[in-house]
């Protein structure tokens, strides 16, 4: 039994997660997709909620042909035990695919081996590029699966990164 484990952000999640897993998905008997940073939300960098991002996945990801399990992941800000913790929180798994070069180093440390996927259209397939055209208001649907746009549709996630980005100090009143 194969079975590979996947973190991230995703925030939000985007094609280039879903290219990396429909690679992993041919190789894998299953795979383990770990929400890092679960604990965090409305913030810009972080808008999303970890069951948001879990319902991200999960529509985007049906039909997949590899069974998957979501894992949301909280921070424990000690990545001496970092690993440990992933190990506490997700079933058992035989190898790690990240392009983080922290993950990579804390995993190779603890003798898990770990394969970096190629990247898929970096420049514009990121989280910071996605939340950044959100903001401006440029198109960034085709940069995500569509279970994704309805997700973030759903949840009026564009209004929320519109609105947490706003200083103290910005008013849509007109006086």
């Amino acid at each position: 039994m194969s079975r590979i484990f996947y973190i991230g952000r995703f925030q939000p999640y985007h094609n280039g997660h879903q290219h990396i897993l429909e690679n992993i998905s041919g190789s894998a008997d299953e795979i383990i997709i770990g929400i890092g940073s679960a604990q965090l939300s409305h913030e810009a960098d972080n808008p999303f909620t970890a069951g948001e991002r879990v319902l991200m996945i999960t529509r985007a990801l049906e039909g997949i042909g590899c069974p998957f399990y979501v894992i949301p992941i909280e921070d424990i800000k000690r990545n001496a035990l970092w690993v440990a913790h992933i190990r506490s929180m997700a079933p058992p798994f035989d190898l790690v695919y990240s392009g983080n070069p922290l993950v990579i180093r804390l995993f190779e440390e603890e003798g898990i081996p770990v394969e970096t996927p190629a990247m898929y259209e970096r420049a514009s397939h990121s989280g910071t590029e996605i939340r950044r055209r959100i903001l401006a208001g440029d198109p960034w649907e085709s940069l995500v699966p569509p279970a994704v746009v309805q997700v973030i549709r759903e949840i009026d996630g564009a209004g929320r990164i519109r609105q947490i980005a706003r200083s103290d100090g910005d008013s849509h009143e007109v006086l």
